[in-house]
Parts: structure tokens; C-alpha cells; sequence
């Protein structure tokens, strides 16, 4: 349970604009779906999906880090990583197995022909759309595992995309479709709570000086 006595404590040094950005950002924010990428070679481009995910309201981002082991790049993420949960794997499995637990559907993003396109992708379900190496696309592993298959619509005659490009086209319309839905959506209040005390701390400067200040205060 968030501790609301210490979220009013560190709200009350924020100005109010930071706070009403705070929560104008957390109204569009969505766990509905969620986003996983595989062994992306390129960091930049994982960076990219990030930033992407923050744009449109997608509050979590599930790494799989199997092979390459690479840290997010924070320059090209430009600050996504302070407001995009980053989740991350070492393996296909624990990855997969952790998103069903939670209820999400297992969709492979691939550009085969026989794949969902996306303007006729169900968006009722709570999703994690999975997105693969630019070399190599999707693992096996994570193709025989997908509960369902997705595309973006190319008429050219290049096959396929860039990550970060297939991943921002993909989010923003699902995310456009979703807001625009009567689905139930958003973030619930124990978890806009969460966010508002992680943004706060984020937000402040000697944030351990300054809480180590209001324990010791509250505890006389």
C-alpha cells in the first residue's frame, strides 16, 4: 500500500504544473498492452521502442536479453526510462510464461502473409505484442509459443521494417483505437498511486537526504 502521508509530503515540493503533468500523463497511461522485444541487436532500436511506448501510454516494456545483454541507450530513449517500466528477461520462457500469468494474449508481430493486419486486430483482449532482431525477426521459440500473429499492412516492395518504425506504427494505432474505445483501459488507482510516488521521487533532487528527513520527523 502506498504510504499517502509521504506521496502529499514529496507532492507538496513538486510545482503545480509538475503535478498536474503527472496526471494528465497517467490518465492516458494503459497496461492494457504491453510490449516485449527479443535479442535486439541494435540498442538504439530498443531504446526507440521505448521512447515510442512513453509517447503513446504504454507503461511497460519487456526486455528479453538473451544473447546480447545490452543496456537500454538513455540518449536515444531522451528520459523514457524515468517514466516506462522496464521489465527484464533472460530468457523466451520466463518472459512468455510470466505475460500469461499476468493475462496477456502472446502476439507476434511478422510479416507473413496469413498474419492478423492491423486494422482488423481485436484490441479487447489485454495483449503483449512481440517484436523480434533486426537480422533475424522473431525466434522459433516465440512463434510456436504466440497465441496469435499481427502485420502491418506494405503494399512496396520491401518485406519489412525497422523495429522501432514497426513498433511506433503499430502502438500508436493501437493505442488511437483503444483510447477511442469503451474498453476499461486505464491505469487503476492503486497503480496511479504507485506511478505518482515513483515520478515524484524521480522528479527531486537528494531524494535520499529528503526522505531519510521525513521518516526520521515521523517517527517522534
Amino acid at each position: 500500500m502506498i504510504d499517502l502521508d509521504y506521496l502529499a509530503f514529496l507532492e507538496n515540493i513538486l510545482t503545480d504544473n509538475r503535478k498536474e503533468r503527472f496526471l494528465n500523463v497517467l490518465g492516458n497511461r494503459t497496461k492494457h498492452f504491453t510490449i516485449a522485444v527479443e535479442d535486439v541487436f541494435q540498442m538504439h532500436n530498443t531504446s526507440a521502442v521505448m521512447r515510442s511506448c512513453e509517447v503513446f501510454g504504454i507503461q511497460e516494456l519487456n526486455v528479453i536479453e538473451q544473447r546480447y545483454g545490452k543496456k537500454i541507450d538513455k540518449e536515444i530513449a531522451m528520459g523514457a526510462q524515468k517514466w516506462v517500466d522496464i521489465n527484464q528477461f533472460d530468457s523466451i520462457t520466463t518472459c512468455v510464461s510470466t505475460l500469461k500469468e499476468q493475462g496477456y494474449q502472446i502476439i507476434a508481430t511478422t510479416p507473413h502473409e496469413n498474419d492478423c493486419l492491423l486494422e482488423d486486430f481485436d484490441i479487447t483482449k489485454p495483449s503483449a505484442l512481440f517484436f523480434g532482431t533486426e537480422r533475424d525477426g522473431l525466434s522459433e521459440e516465440i512463434l510456436q509459443k504466440a497465441d496469435g500473429f499481427l502485420k502491418i499492412p506494405m503494399v512496396g516492395f520491401t518485406e519489412s521494417l525497422n523495429i522501432s518504425v514497426s513498433a511506433a506504427i503499430i502502438i500508436q494505432n493501437l493505442t488511437n483505437r483503444l483510447r477511442n474505445s469503451d474498453i476499461k483501459w486505464q491505469l487503476s488507482e492503486e497503480e496511479i498511486l504507485e506511478k505518482r510516488l515513483a515520478w515524484a521521487k524521480s522528479s527531486i533532487k537528494d531524494i535520499k537526504r529528503i526522505e531519510a528527513r521525513y521518516y526520521e520527523e515521523n517517527a517522534k
